[in-house]
């Protein structure tokens, strides 16, 4: 046994974790001009009742913004104005954690919980399982989804080892154990699409809905899955080596634009230690307070189909962070995060011409 094979086995006998990671060379992280986009500084901040963890953001039929929170609650932001979020109502309690939220062509929400499964709810607050399940595998970790228009809906399940709460565990471990999964409503049937994706994130559908593209956070890229045509299930990669960690992404607006969140900038600590795993796996038994930690700062991105970056909108250091969710609406990007104690507004940019 060599000695960082020694090092290793020592370690793993310590771990408290259950990591085994896996050496990898990530690339090395894009410059990017540092100063903020002209957009955040007219950024607006809405609590969300008192709740915190508004994860992904929507905008529903009639132009009022919905979100969930890590205490189960879906709240709905009612007349959306220039002055402010209007009317805030709690609509209904999934009784887990709801992350990716979509709005169905009745008017209903679909949901990604993480606790749950794939959900779908009412206004009324009735919340109804639609699978908790795909290809014979409980969903450890439901995350985020897009509804195509025949009402077939494409979802993620991160991870097949580590929970929502524990996804530090699974960038660190880097084993790529995420799916895409395709899912029938009428038939409960539920179809594999991709595989081996390191953290499965974010989904969204191309405007013809011939391709469906899934963020990779732990790999910095977006993955392309074809819909139609001769390359029909084809895998590909569609945007690759991000300046930051991407989260949830939203489906092509009408301008021809996916918005992606992007969690953080890179953490150039957890780039260097890629290709040492037993580094990694004593960052991973670290208290929570001494792992690496991503710099607070809102950033998200628009890519066009070709998966180019065509907007690169960052805010300023300790701007409102983590972004984990991006919607486009009225004239409007609508942010959302995995901890902060509300949404965020600002305005979109203009296309380029």
């Amino acid at each position: 046994m060599t000695g960082m094979g020694f090092v290793r086995d020592v370690l793993a006998r310590l771990d408290r974790t259950g990591v085994d990671p896996v050496a990898w060379r990530a690339p090395a992280a894009p410059r990017e001009n540092p100063d903020p986009a002209p957009e955040f500084d007219h950024l607006e901040r809405w609590a969300t009742a008192g709740s915190r963890g508004p994860e992904d953001v929507a905008v529903d039929h009639e132009g009022r913004l919905v979100t969930g929170t890590d205490d189960g609650a879906l709240w709905r932001y009612d007349h959306l104005h220039r002055g402010g979020p209007g009317r805030v109502v709690r609509v209904a309690d999934t009784g887990g954690r709801p992350l990716g939220i979509e709005i169905l062509d009745d008017g209903r929400y679909l949901v990604c919980d993480a606790d749950r499964g794939l959900l779908r709810v009412d206004d009324r607050g009735r919340v109804e399982t639609l699978t908790d399940s795909a290809l014979g595998r409980p969903l450890l970790a439901c995350n985020n989804s897009a509804v195509g228009r025949d009402g077939i809906v494409y979802f993620t399940d991160s991870s097949a080892k580590f929970t929502i709460p524990e996804h530090r565990l699974d960038l660190l471990e880097h084993r790529g154990t995420g799916r895409l999964i395709r899912f029938d409503p009428a038939t409960g049937e539920t179809h594999l699409l991709a595989d081996g994706l390191q953290f499965a994130n974010g989904v969204g559908l191309s405007a013809d809905e011939s391709y469906v593209v899934v963020a990779e956070t732990g790999g910095y890229r977006i993955r392309r899955v074809d819909l139609t045509g001769p390359t029909a299930g084809r895998v590909s990669t569609w945007a690759e080596n991000l300046p930051g960690i991407p989260d949830n992404l939203a489906s092509q607006t009408a301008a021809g634009i996916f918005w992606v969140a992007l969690y953080s900038p890179r953490m150039r600590v957890l780039d260097l230690m890629a290709p040492y795993p037993a580094l990694r796996l004593i960052a991973a038994n670290l208290p929570g307070w001494a792992q690496p930690d991503p710099e607070p700062r809102a950033w998200v991105l628009g890519l066009d189909g070709d998966g180019a970056i065509v907007h690169n909108l960052r805010g300023p250091k300790g701007s409102y962070s983590p972004v984990t969710g991006v919607r486009e609406a009225g004239g409007a990007l609508y942010l959302g995060s995995l901890t902060a104690d509300g949404v965020a507004r600002v305005p979109a940019p203009r296309p380029r011409v």
